[in-house]
């Protein structure tokens, strides 16, 4: 095997002769033999991850390691070429009609995944409701339309979940983008969504919370923690479940990370993560399950980039 000196391995990662030294001690370099005070490095050895870059946010016990995990993917994933123009909508159209098909079904949509994928290209199914084929194109528009504002980094706002809802609820054109304007339960839930009085005041509450645990959470926990109190608040009549979703993706996009899809065969551990935060005030489940779902995208976008 073909070994390089510190010198050598430090011109060829472009980092100090002092940092590889360090790595070296630490070991975290693959490979390093030892001889006296020298360090000879594998020739094949890929540049480490500089730990230093990832998130600065604290990483509470048994999510410790996944996080770690996500981070170093995503400082990876920053780090490699850009996806060609058909590479980057190759995937963006897998991702779109997946997501699509899942995130209705969650709801009741009886469209299978490829009559979704026919929907989604113009076609009628028959013997399936107009109201399916009417979902299936909603939600992709409101996905293309997250797409379209994720690249704005700025905070999120009351505007863009009204919009974001009446694309989705494009077959009620009388509920989409309002706020309910009458009580609601949600069946076999641990909690009541709140009054219709309290609705805009507990959503502008909510969206400047988030904003304050921008500097405290790491990215995963905090938008799974705003995904279980926003479907708590239950602002709309119908259509909350779908329009969560890509609020999550919005706001895990603007973060850096690959959006995720929730799917239909996961949809009892989705919801048994509802119920342990509203019943036990316990929201591990749901952030891991954002993150298990993270990590596993960010796998698929690394495997398509090698």
């Amino acid at each position: 095997m073909e070994y390089l000196t510190v010198t050598q391995a430090a011109e060829k990662w472009g980092i100090s002769t002092r940092r590889v030294r360090l790595l070296c001690s630490k070991g975290e370099i693959d490979g390093v033999i030892r001889k006296g005070k020298l360090y000879l490095i594998p020739a094949e050895t890929e540049k480490p991850i500089d730990r230093r870059k990832l998130p600065n946010k604290r990483k509470r016990g048994s999510f410790a390691d996944i996080f770690t995990e996500i981070d170093i993917k995503k400082v990876k994933l920053d780090g490699i070429r850009p996806l060609t123009a058909g590479e980057a909508q190759r995937l963006r159209d897998e991702f779109t009609v997946e997501f699509t098909y899942n995130s209705n079904a969650i709801e009741g949509n009886t469209l299978t995944l490829k009559e979704t994928s026919m929907a989604l290209a113009g076609m009628t199914i028959d013997r399936k409701p107009l109201k399916d084929h009417l979902e299936a194109v909603g939600h992709r528009d409101a996905f293309l339309y997250v797409e379209d504002i994720a690249q704005n980094k700025t905070r999120l706002r009351d505007a863009e979940i009204r919009t974001i809802h009446s694309l989705v609820l494009i077959d009620r054109p009388e509920d989409r983008g309002k706020y309910r304007r009458i009580p609601v339960t949600i069946a076999g839930a641990y909690t009541e969504p709140v009054q219709p009085y309290l609705i805009e005041p507990k959503l502008t509450e909510l969206l400047a919370v988030n904003e304050k645990r921008k500097k405290k959470l790491h990215p995963i926990e905090r938008i799974a923690r705003f995904h279980l109190e926003f479907e708590g608040i239950h602002p709309f009549v119908d259509g909350n479940g779908r329009t969560g979703r890509l609020i999550m993706n919005l706001e895990l996009i603007r973060s850096g990370y690959p959006p995720i899809n929730v799917k239909f065969t996961d949809r009892k551990r989705y919801y048994d993560a509802f119920d342990a935060f509203y019943r036990d005030e316990n929201a591990d489940e749901m952030i891991l399950l954002v993150a298990e779902y993270v990590n596993e995208r960010l796998v698929r976008y690394l495997e398509v980039c090698k």
